[in-house]
């Protein structure tokens, strides 16, 4: 009894604030209308109670159990990006920001109501397994994903390195199903890379340089720097920007990848939530702004998120004058939302979608991505082929009948690239002559 009357306050405490907090959020005209939400709280007290009492398994049940579920449940029906997270969840995410974490290195993503993968990371156990962008996971440990939440996913993907995790894959473009039975590992990644997987950063033909950005992490934009600063010591002239199969990661990063290459106060994207206090903008500082060169940005279906706030950047700068990159691959994942994490008194936090990103031309991402301005198409096993080819061991994972053809691979999308940056050095070192000749021309008309 004494422990009803407590479960009962408790109840009656939470109902309260939430009553009180609503009243702030409805009174500021924060919401569409204004409601009374007392008897809805109420209700919620009278359900959690009957739940916790009648419920033929109640005696296992806490009323934390009961309340966190409601709330797992509440997030996730507002999209497929909002989540409640208990503290484990939550440390799991500040991980994932650090660059380390136990799992199989794939990125996922809910799309279409389908646990889809986003994008594998370079030389995981998800990677090696030959799974890619656009992958659908059905089952996961002999369980179906149907009803499976994103975080539900997570959970059960993670885990201690040396542990095993069987996962069945779809693949939509030839409806293949493959089962695959991967061992954990802690996956630490770079995010800066050479044409190789290495840090060398070595020049291609012509004094092109090349640097693959994996993801967005802690410490993108200054190992970008220090990758950059070594290709112009070697006398780059332009730039492949790799931005292929990169899910995103943290937006500040984004931002200041974006500014090493545009004028100082150039808008680089900005945010916009439901009244005009959600509305940001970011602009590039000017600090270590590299010399105007120009960019190819390669894309795929795998960039998503922070990666394409980068792609669609750089494509609006050079529309504006201020830039000389070109977009080529194909359309990106559109995964261009704002998650806002708001940590609670328990160690729990919520991820909140606030926002939308959009292009400094206000172009929306979520759910468009951003078009190249070259579509250069590869298909799903060109694409599996090189990541295999320029992965340090890659080639050794595949059946000795296939290594061949993965040492053969070409990569018809940063042959484009290379070739396009080869056709505006040729045509850049020959209008100087072009304009003297057409001086000279001139001058002897003048004389005559």
């Amino acid at each position: 009894m004494k422990r009803r009357i407590l479960y009962g306050g408790l109840l009656l405490l939470l109902g309260a604030n939430l009553f009180l907090g609503a009243q702030i959020y409805f009174s500021s005209g924060q919401g569409a209308e204004k409601e009374d939400p007392y008897p809805q709280m109420k209700l919620f007290s009278i359900v959690v109670d009957r739940v916790r009492n009648d419920y033929v398994d109640g005696g296992k049940l806490t009323y934390q159990d009961l309340i966190h579920g409601a709330l797992k449940g509440m997030l996730s029906t507002l999209d497929p990006h909002s989540e409640f997270m208990e503290p484990i969840k939550y440390d799991e995410l500040k991980k994932d920001t650090q660059g380390e974490f136990g799992g199989v290195g794939i990125v996922i993503s809910m799309k279409d109501n389908y646990i889809t993968v986003v994008s594998p990371m370079d030389d995981t156990p998800g990677f090696r397994a030959g799974i890619l962008s656009g992958d659908r996971i059905i089952k996961i440990n002999g369980k179906s994903t149907e009803k499976l939440g994103l975080p539900e996913a997570v959970k059960m993907l993670r885990g201690e390195p040396g542990t095993e995790v069987s996962l069945t894959v779809l693949r939509p473009s030839n409806g293949a199903v493959k089962d695959h039975k991967l061992a954990r590992a802690s996956i630490k990644v770079d995010t800066i890379k050479d044409i190789e997987g290495k840090r060398e950063f070595p020049l291609s033909e012509n004094n092109v340089g090349y640097v693959r950005i994996v993801q967005f992490g802690e410490q993108t934009a200054s190992d970008l720097e220090d990758g950059l600063r070594k290709l112009e010591a070697k006398g780059m002239e332009s730039l492949i920007i790799d931005l292929r199969g990169n899910p995103g990661g943290l937006l500040d990063q984004a931002v200041k990848v974006c500014e090493k290459f545009l004028p100082r106060n150039q808008l680089v994207v900005s945010t916009e939530g439901r009244d005009a206090k959600q509305k940001s903008e970011y602009r590039a500082t000017g600090r270590d702004r590299h010399p105007s060169m120009p960019i190819v940005v390669l894309v795929n279906y795998g960039s998503a998120s922070a990666s394409e706030i980068v792609a669609g950047c750089l494509q609006d700068a050079t529309g504006l004058g201020v830039c000389k990159a070109i977009i080529v691959g194909e359309q990106t994942f559109g995964k261009g939302s704002v998650q806002s994490i708001l940590p609670l008194q328990d160690g729990s936090a919520l991820r909140l979608t606030t926002a939308k990103y959009y292009t400094p031309s206000h172009k929306v991402i979520h759910e468009k991505g951003i078009t190249p301005d070259i579509v250069v198409p590869m298909s799903d096993e060109e694409e599996h082929d090189v990541f295999l080819k320029r992965t340090p061991g890659g080639i050794d994972t595949v059946e000795p009948k296939d290594q061949d053809r993965v040492r053969n691979a070409h990569d018809i999308q940063l042959d484009r690239a290379m070739d396009l940056l080869k056709g505006i050095s040729l045509y850049s070192k020959r209008l100087p002559a072009m304009e003297k000749r057409s001086l000279k021309g001139e001058k002897v008309a003048a004389a005559k």
